[in-house]
């Protein structure tokens, strides 16, 4: 079968007719080129950044080259045409103004976006009008933002349990965490949730104190996090008090008592000194009132004497009673 004639008509050019052409043969038409290849340039690619599919052994009958985004070859998901002859680029409606294709069919991205990741097409036509088709794969990722790292509590007491979690504005990272800046080893104690996201250390202990950080990354950056410092303080008893705590708290009460003991013996003695004088003095007075007369020659005669010892002894412990007024006065006045 021959190929259609590529002869001018009015308002249609002769690529265009060749186009044509071979849209109709290209599923009949056998590749040719299979050893050409397309490469990225990075392989992983920065938004924002340019990146480059590049093509390998273009054949040298080469007639056309066309791009496409996405899996298959459809006119609206052209993003540029290029003939070799005329050196004519003509764009498609994937064309969004940062692409150029170069001679050896390799097709340049500008300020390259998420939206461009994904699988491209390259359509070769040679000069038999023979067609294949090349993929070519984009891998584009962001910039890493910083992470947040935030703890359940930055103050624990051991055999306590504590979670950490690291959260990112990022998709599709990648976290490991860090211990005092070094990578953190896992134990029985500390595990990881199926993200990576979350660090639980059940039960806790003491060597576990200390800075940990977050790290997020992917193919083309990395971010830390601030970092968390984590304090554990010594076991408490069942009480829920430290053993400092208590031994502060038992010292405070027996500190408590002796003061209270000294108060009271220092009341006691106070006591016992008011009751020996201030119950004499009523006594002496009535004892006084009672007298007889005083005798010619004789002064005033004051019976008025300090307490027995016997009496102080009986006072002391029967406080209630007022042993002095209960002298026999008249056995006094004999003697």
């Amino acid at each position: 079968m021959e190929p259609p004639s590529a002869s001018p008509r009015a308002g249609r050019g002769p690529w265009q007719e060749l186009l044509l052409a071979v849209s109709l043969l290209a599923f009949w038409n056998p590749p040719t080129t299979a050893q050409v290849t397309v490469e990225s340039v990075p392989p992983n690619a920065a938004e924002g950044k340019d990146a480059l599919l590049r093509v390998l052994n273009l054949p040298g009958d080469t007639a056309s080259l066309t791009w496409f985004r996405g899996e298959t070859a459809l006119p609206t998901h052209k993003i540029l045409l290029y003939v070799i002859d005329t050196k004519v680029t003509t764009p498609g409606p994937a064309y969004s103004g940062r692409e150029t294709i170069y001679p050896n069919g390799s097709l340049l991205f500008q300020n390259i976006t998420l939206n461009d990741a994904g699988s491209h097409i390259l359509q070769i036509i040679n000069q038999k009008f023979e067609t294949a088709l090349i993929r070519g794969q984009l891998r584009v990722f962001q910039s890493m933002s910083q992470p947040l790292l935030t703890a359940s509590n930055t103050t624990v007491t051991e055999d306590d349990s504590v979670v950490l979690t690291c959260s990112s504005s990022n998709t599709g990272v990648a976290i490991q965490w860090l211990f005092n800046g070094q990578i953190l080893m896992l134990t029985d104690r500390k595990k990881l949730s199926q993200d990576n996201s979350t660090l639980t250390i059940d039960p806790v202990r003491k060597e576990d104190a200390g800075k940990y950080e977050c790290e997020v990354s992917n193919p083309v950056s990395f971010r830390k996090s601030d970092p968390v410092r984590l304090d554990v303080e010594d076991k408490r008893n069942s009480t829920g008090l430290r053993l400092g705590s208590i031994i502060g708290i038992a010292l405070g009460v027996l500190l408590g008592l002796a003061l209270m003991a000294a108060l009271g013996c220092l009341l006691l003695h106070t006591r016992s000194r008011s009751l020996i004088f201030l119950r004499v003095s009523p006594c002496c007075d009535l004892k006084e009132l009672r007298s007889p007369a005083s005798t010619p020659g004789h002064g005033a005669a004051s019976r008025c004497t300090y307490p027995r010892p016997l009496l102080v002894l009986q006072e002391l412990q029967h406080p209630e009673k007022n042993i002095y007024c209960q002298i026999n006065h008249k056995a006094e006045v004999a003697s």
